[in-house]
């Protein structure tokens, strides 16, 4: 492949802080939602209670003030090991660095009057220690937390009173940072609110009557407040740019009977819906349409219509990492993913975790992203977690990642070639082993780089490199033609 990709392509990986920081409560840090969220074994494992706690769990959490059972209060101890692994990005080549900024390390209750200045000048270090090797950081500022006492005293994203928090919280770090960061994402995968309220928006199901009219409530202020920061980032960094992030579930009809083919649609249009409303600046009818039917009513400030039509996105983010069937008969076996499910495919082959493995569906969802909104699109997310072992040499022998990558990376490439794409960059979930969002252990791992660490928090935290950091540092030394 020749000349495909862009020459300022951004190549890179991606993480968030609740799952790669560490040091929950060092630096003048707050509890996070995150750190909330105790590990349960896989045997012991159901539907749902990886992503749903109750107001109990959650209150117990704060009586537990150690780490043993959180395992998103040690991540992989970035805290300590920036430099180190930074070091090991910058050999790779990275072009960009997705992390995410704790609002708990900056306002440690969310609500506070004047910003931790320790937790502000960690992510100076950081940001200063990526400058070194010409890492542009892209920076989330909501990814799967906030500060757990912002739920204790509001309901978490249910009370309005957040968006003004949150974007106190957005100016406080544009400001700081402006000098540092041009590339900003508001709201981590804002379509997960409905599926896991609590990760998405601090909302704890037993807290609500009504939890599918507080959910989309909940939303609702999250679209102003991200419609806002848009606004304060377009005001203090001019030069920079600022996007949305959706976990895109690209879905395909059963069969060509028409009602699966309608299903699918659906559920394609229900997707696009929070897109709709970041880059288009307004609720689509089919969701209007969709809360007069199950009576949900969202209660809208006088100016939110306007703050979200004058403050739409400069680019689109998303994460994909498999693709969805549906059918509108009897529901067959589900394939599980990162949050979602869908019916198995039975012309594609699955991870160890069930994931269906789609590079096609990937330039399927360009094309569909990009016919939509004509605005750029940026692969946020996308990778394999898998168990790695090593061989008898001592060497992680990941080619099983390596052909996963490979071969999304190709389909960008045609996207971007035969299809007139335009696509910003590419950042691989998880390039060092992180903690997993929706299960907190760290056995499923994404990274080109090893962490010595178990999912009970037992290891030495050694970072080693696999097979395929020196292939995915071949990729970007090429810009993507040697694959």
């Amino acid at each position: 492949m020749k000349n495909i990709f862009p020459e300022d392509f951004l190549w890179g990986g991606a993480t968030a802080a609740n799952q790669l920081e560490g040091g929950y409560n060092l630096g003048g840090k707050g509890l996070s939602t995150a750190d909330m969220i105790p590990f349960i074994p896989k045997e012991e494992r159901t539907g749902d209670n990886a992503v749903h706690i109750t107001s109990e769990v959650f209150e117990q959490a704060f009586e537990d003030a150690g780490d043993t059972l959180y395992p998103k209060r040690w991540g992989v101890d970035f805290y300590h090991h920036y430099k180190e692994d930074i070091a090991l990005f910058g050999e790779m080549g990275f072009k960009t660095f997705r992390l995410s900024i704790s609002w708990a390390r900056i306002f440690p209750n969310g609500d506070d009057v004047a910003p931790n200045e320790e937790g502000l000048a960690f992510y100076d270090k950081v940001f200063d220690e990526l400058a070194k090797y010409n890492i542009e950081p892209l920076v989330t500022l909501s990814h799967y937390e906030m500060p757990a006492v912002l739920v204790q005293r509001y309901d978490g994203w249910a009370d309005r009173a957040l968006i003004d928090l949150f974007t106190r919280f957005a100016e406080t770090v544009f400001h700081r940072y402006k000098d540092k960061v041009k590339y900003w994402l508001t709201f981590n995968e804002i379509n997960a609110m409905p599926l896991a309220p609590y990760n998405a928006g601090g909302i704890i199901n037993d807290r609500f009557d009504n939890i599918d009219q507080a959910v989309y409530q909940a939303l609702h202020h999250q679209f102003v407040a991200s419609a806002q920061a848009v606004k304060l980032c377009r005001e203090i960094i001019p030069s920079a740019q600022i996007g949305c992030m959706l976990a895109r579930l690209e879905t395909y009809p059963e069969t060509c009977n028409p009602a699966d083919v309608l299903k699918a649609l659906r559920q394609d249009q229900m997707n696009f819906f929070y897109t709709d409303v970041q880059v288009r600046g307004h609720y689509p009818n089919l969701i209007k349409k969709h809360f007069e039917a199950e009576n949900i009513n969202i209660e809208m400030g006088p100016e939110d219509e306007k703050i979200l039509a004058e403050n739409t996105v400069d680019f689109i983010s998303f994460s994909y990492y498999m693709s969805f069937v549906e059918s509108a008969g009897p529901k067959g076996d589900r394939a599980p993913g990162n949050l979602f499910s869908g019916l198995k495919n039975p012309y594609l082959e699955s991870s160890e975790w069930g994931w269906q493995i789609d590079p096609v569906g990937l330039r399927v969802t360009l094309n569909k992203l990009y016919d939509r909104y004509e605005k750029p699109l940026f692969i946020v997310e996308n990778g394999l977690g898998a168990i790695d072992v090593k061989d008898e040499n001592g060497v992680f022998q990941d080619d099983y990642r390596i052909d996963y990558l490979r071969e999304h990376i190709r389909e960008i490439g045609k996207a971007i070639a035969e299809d007139g794409v335009e696509v910003m960059g590419f950042t691989s979930w998880g390039p060092i082993d992180i903690i997993s969002v929706s299960t907190s252990e760290v056995s499923k791992r994404y990274g080109f780089i090893h962490v010595d660490l178990d999912d009970y928090g037992k290891g030495t935290m050694e970072r080693t490199k696999k097979k395929s950091f020196d292939w995915f540092k071949q990729v970007i030394a090429s810009n993507g033609e040697d694959l």
